[in-house]
């Protein structure tokens, strides 16, 4: 058994795999959730360890939030460990780094960011900021959790569809509203007392499979892990789909550490993170990430 430390104290498995690395990587096609088949292992490696040597401090806070997470607990205290650990980083020099390359923050305002209609008994809730593919802002947060209150309090709602408008499901946090939170321990308790998350956990619990997300297009960072929390995911078989936080210094924010971990387990949850490559629909549904690709329509002559 091979097992090398990177830089940040992150331990990678080379071929056999154990609990104890962070993931193990392979050439070989595994079934096993603790292993990731890559073209080129010595490529991943050398990738793998210069982004643990950019971004130390977020790699090892998502290697020691992933470890703490316990998949069969209820999603609230993970969302709470991880929505501290993200406040942690949001004080820290990495993230500092990104703001001043990225520039003063922005709060683009875009009209209704979420659309909801009901059905019968089926509550449709769409993201709605087609021209960012629908980016996640601080307003959409607010309008996703008064849709989703419908379905949380009205129990005649008995199915959920989450989608999105326009060429993506979701890209992710807003980038240009990034850094204009008052202060970190404010941020943590909008994160953790508004939080589509446990929304969307709840109305899994009582709705199952009747909870879901059809996602396409670019499905990256809260988007993936919002609809991770959905009973049933369906997705479009042209989609990108990642987690990019470890570039700004962050790890997954919106659940993602609880949701996506559920389904793949934390060594291809922190594979993601870690390396910020992004797969596509069919290495997906054979994760686990997602439950059915769609099939692509026929155009008829």
């Amino acid at each position: 058994m091979t097992v090398l430390e990177l830089p940040a104290g992150i331990c990678v498995g080379v071929d056999t795999p154990t609990d104890a690395a962070t993931f193990t990587l392979t050439e070989r096609p595994a079934d096993d959730r603790r292993m990731v088949t890559v073209d080129s292992i010595e490529q991943a490696l050398d990738e793998l360890t210069d982004r643990c040597r950019t971004w130390p401090q977020a790699t090892a806070v998502c290697d020691d939030v992933l470890r703490s997470v316990d998949r069969n607990a209820a999603a609230f205290g993970g969302v709470i460990t991880e929505s501290l650990a993200y406040s942690t980083l949001q004080s820290g020099p990495e993230f500092a780094r990104w703001l001043a390359e990225r520039g003063p923050a922005t709060v683009p305002q875009l009209p209704e960011p979420v659309q909801a209609y009901r059905d019968g008994n089926t509550l449709h809730v769409r993201f709605n900021r087609p021209q960012r593919h629908n980016a996640f802002s601080t307003d959409a947060r607010a309008a996703l959790l008064e849709a989703l209150e419908v379905a949380r309090l009205d129990r005649s709602v008995d199915e959920v569809v989450l989608g999105g408008n326009g060429r993506s499901f979701c890209s992710g946090g807003d980038l240009a509203e990034f850094g204009s939170f008052a202060d970190p321990a404010s941020a943590h308790l909008a994160r953790t007392r508004h939080s589509p998350a446990l929304v969307l956990d709840e109305i899994t619990a009582r709705l199952g499979r009747r909870c879901r997300a059809e996602v396409h297009g670019q499905v990256l960072g809260s988007g993936l892990e919002m609809a991770s929390f959905c009973g049933w995911v369906s997705c479009d078989p042209d989609a990108t789909i990642g987690l990019p936080e470890l570039a700004l210094g962050l790890i997954p924010g919106a659940g993602g550490t609880v949701s996506i971990t559920r389904r793949i387990g934390r060594w291809r949850t922190a594979y993601l993170v870690l390396s910020g490559c992004t797969i596509d629909a069919a290495t997906a549904l054979a994760w686990g990430l997602v439950d059915e690709v769609r099939p692509v329509p026929v155009t008829l002559p």
